[in-house]
C-alpha cells in the first residue's frame, strides 16, 4: 500500500482474528462504548476519534514531565510513526501482535494504529500486570512497561520481539531478559514523540534513533529531537544524554534530578547504575538540603529498614556516597511503574 493515510485500514488487519474495515471498525466501537468491558471503552471513543473527520487526536500526556496536560497530536503524524517503528523493528503484513497497554495513553493508541496501517493480527487483551496468563499463542511482536515483562518472563519465549517502555528497564530485569530467546529492545520516548523515537536493544548501551529521525544536544548537554514528520518543532527534552554520532546515544540522565553537591554536579541515575547489583529492592538517588554543601546525597530504598555494610558503596567516587540512607514503604509510580522521586520524598 503506496504512502498509507489514516483513513486507510490494511486489508491484512485483524482484530482478535476477525478481517475488520473501516465500517466494522466504527461499528465495533459502538458496541465496545455502549456494552463493553471497562477496557474496551476508551478502545471504542478511540476509534471513533480517529476515523472522524479531524486530522489530529486530543491525547493526555504522562506528567512525568511536568504537570499532565492535553495536546493535539496530527493522525497523519502518528502513521508515520508506526511506519517508522514497523521499518526500524522488522514488522510485516500479518505478524501477530499483542495489545495489552491501556488505550487511555499513547502506548496503547500507538499500538492499534500500528495494526490497523501495517496490517497486523491483533490480539486483543485487557490491560494487567499479567497479560501473557493463559496465553497458547505465538506472537512477532509486543511493547510492554516493565512490571508486565516482569511478571511474563515465563511466557516470552512465545514472543519473538519485545519492546518494554513507560519507565527504565532495571539492570535486574535487563539480566533475566537477556537469558531469554526473545529479541527485547527498551524504548525511548513521551507522548510529545508519539510513543518511541529510539530504541536499544538490551545488552547494548546505546539507543539508535527510528527512521526519519534525528539527534543533537542543546546548550545545556539534553537530548534535542529533529522529527520533522512527529513534530514541525525541535523537541527539547531534560535528557542528559552521550551523544555517539547524530543516530546514537547513551542516556545518562534527567537534568531535573541533577544534584549540586559542594560544587560537583552529580547524576543520580549514574551512581544508581554503580549500585544496581548490590540492592534487591527498588531504590533511587536523591538529595537533602545541606548547610555545609548545599545539597548532600541520600540513597531510598523501597521496604523495611535494613543493615548495610561499608561494602555497598565500593566503587563511588567520594562525592557519589550517599550520607544517609531513607526507607520508604512504597514508592509512588506513574500507571507505567516509573517511580515519582519527587511526589515520593513528600
Amino acid at each position: 500500500m503506496s504512502n498509507p493515510t489514516y483513513e486507510n485500514v490494511h486489508n491484512q488487519f485483524k482484530l482478535n482474528g476477525f478481517h475488520l474495515d473501516r465500517e466494522d471498525l466504527c461499528r465495533v466501537a459502538y458496541s465496545f462504548i455502549k456494552e463493553g468491558e471497562d477496557f474496551e471503552k476508551p478502545v471504542g471513543n478511540f476509534l471513533l476519534d480517529w476515523f472522524d473527520s479531524k486530522t489530529y487526536i486530543q491525547m493526555e500526556t504522562s506528567g512525568t514531565t511536568g504537570d499532565p496536560k492535553t495536546i493535539s497530536v496530527s493522525k497523519q503524524a502518528m502513521v508515520d510513526s508506526a511506519i517508522a517503528t514497523g521499518d526500524f523493528f522488522d514488522i510485516h503484513p500479518g505478524n501477530r501482535a499483542l495489545q495489552c497497554l491501556p488505550v487511555k495513553y499513547v502506548a496503547g493508541k500507538m499500538m492499534l494504529v500500528r495494526a490497523m496501517i501495517l496490517g497486523l493480527d491483533l490480539e486483543f487483551v485487557a490491560p494487567s500486570s499479567h497479560p501473557m496468563k493463559n496465553n497458547e499463542i505465538n506472537f512477532d511482536f509486543v511493547a510492554m512497561v516493565p512490571l508486565q515483562a516482569q511478571n511474563s518472563l515465563s511466557e516470552l519465549k512465545k514472543v519473538k520481539k519485545l519492546i518494554v517502555g513507560g519507565a527504565a528497564v532495571s539492570k535486574a530485569l535487563e539480566k533475566q531478559l537477556l537469558k531469554l530467546p526473545t529479541e527485547v529492545y527498551e524504548t525511548y520516548g513521551m507522548t510529545e514523540t508519539i510513543t518511541h523515537i529510539a530504541a536499544r536493544k538490551l545488552g547494548e548501551k546505546a539507543f539508535t534513533v527510528l527512521p526519519n529521525v534525528t539527534i543533537s544536544y542543546d546548550d545545556r548537554n539534553c537530548l534535542a529531537i529533529h522529527a520533522p514528520r512527529i513534530s514541525p518543532e525541535v523537541i527539547i527534552t531534560n535528557d542528559i544524554v552521550e551523544l555517539l554520532n547524530e543516530n546514537q546515544f547513551i542516556f545518562l540522565g534527567r537534568m531535573d534530578n541533577v544534584i549540586n553537591s559542594g560544587g560537583i554536579k552529580l547524576i543520580p541515575e549514574q551512581i544508581e547504575n554503580k549500585l544496581a547489583n548490590k540492592i534487591h529492592q527498588r531504590f533511587f538517588i536523591t538529595s537533602k538540603p545541606d548547610a555545609e554543601l548545599g545539597e548532600k546525597v541520600i540513597l531510598v530504598i523501597e521496604g523495611e529498614k535494613q543493615d548495610f555494610d561499608n561494602t555497598l558503596y565500593e566503587g563511588l567516587d567520594k562525592y557519589e556516597k550517599p550520607k544517609e540512607i531513607i526507607f520508604i514503604s512504597n514508592f509512588k509510580e506513574t500507571a507505567s511503574g516509573k517511580v515519582l522521586r519527587k511526589e515520593t520524598m513528600i
